[in-house]
């Protein structure tokens, strides 16, 4: 448990010390409904982020408003400037209230990265063994670094409250289908389903969302490679060309 509450935390520099310090005050008058909140305060906590719902959004409102406050300053030296100071402080607006979202996303991506790894690993171990923390605990020695942490918090949750309402919890937080697939196969053991031929075909089927993923971040090869590799093709073929003809021309000096 204390493992997974560690978190890294830089030297906040003073720019930030005083507009989290307006963004605290601010976040007294924001209202904002029971869903809209909820849902917010989870992908907060998925991404690693530690403010309120409340205390996000206005660090958004401050940071855009301190951007939009040089429009004073704009209008007395150069009007013209003033419409691209406003239109910034609408991007980092809409670029800070979007940072938990794109965060979460990233770290979705890294942990969706090892889910067939871990289906494999469960599948062999469901053959020995249908102690489910144990397999979590032994997956999470050889897991990334962002997925060993959300293990951590997970096998946490499960020795301090029912396995099946941490593992639902844990499904809960990243809103994946691919590991809202394992935890409901997981429950299934917990309940005393067989399971393995749920995780062989699970598995199977995350080969190939694998397969699919591997041959989109190749179709994403920027156009430079292809440059080069056509380069190198060239080469290759004049270099067995000029082998060709060597041999040719030797073979018709021998003859004459």
């Amino acid at each position: 448990m204390l493992s997974a509450g560690k978190q890294a935390k830089a030297k906040p520099k003073t720019t930030d010390v005083l507009l989290r310090n307006a963004a605290v005050r601010l976040a007294r008058y924001i209202r904002m409904d029971e869903y809209k909140k909820s849902r917010m305060a989870n992908v907060l906590s998925a991404a690693g982020l530690s403010d309120s719902p409340e205390l996000f959004t206005a660090m958004a409102i401050v940071k855009a408003a301190a951007i939009a406050l040089c429009i004073l300053p704009c209008l007395i030296v150069l009007p013209l400037l003033a419409p691209i100071v406003l239109f910034a402080a609408i991007l980092v607006y809409f670029k800070e209230i979007r940072k938990a979202d794109e965060a979460l996303a990233a770290k979705r991506g890294k942990i969706e990265q090892e889910l067939p790894r871990f289906v494999a690993t469960i599948t062999q171990e469901l053959k020995a063994s249908r102690d489910v923390l144990s397999m979590l605990e032994n997956f999470k020695r050889n897991a990334g670094e962002d997925f060993a942490a959300e293990l951590d918090i997970l096998t946490a949750d499960m020795r301090s409250s029912s396995y099946e309402a941490a593992l639902t919890r844990f499904e809960a937080r990243f809103n994946s289908p691919m590991l809202s697939d394992i935890t409901r196969g997981l429950i299934g053991v917990l309940r005393g389903d067989d399971g393995g031929m749920y995780f062989q075909m699970l598995a199977h089927d995350m080969k190939q969302l694998e397969l699919q993923r591997l041959k989109a971040q190749a179709m994403k090869i920027p156009p430079k490679i292809r440059v080069f590799s056509f380069a190198m093709l060239m080469c290759f073929l004049m270099t067995y060309m000029a082998i060709i003809v060597y041999e040719i021309v030797t073979s018709l000096g021998g003859m004459f």
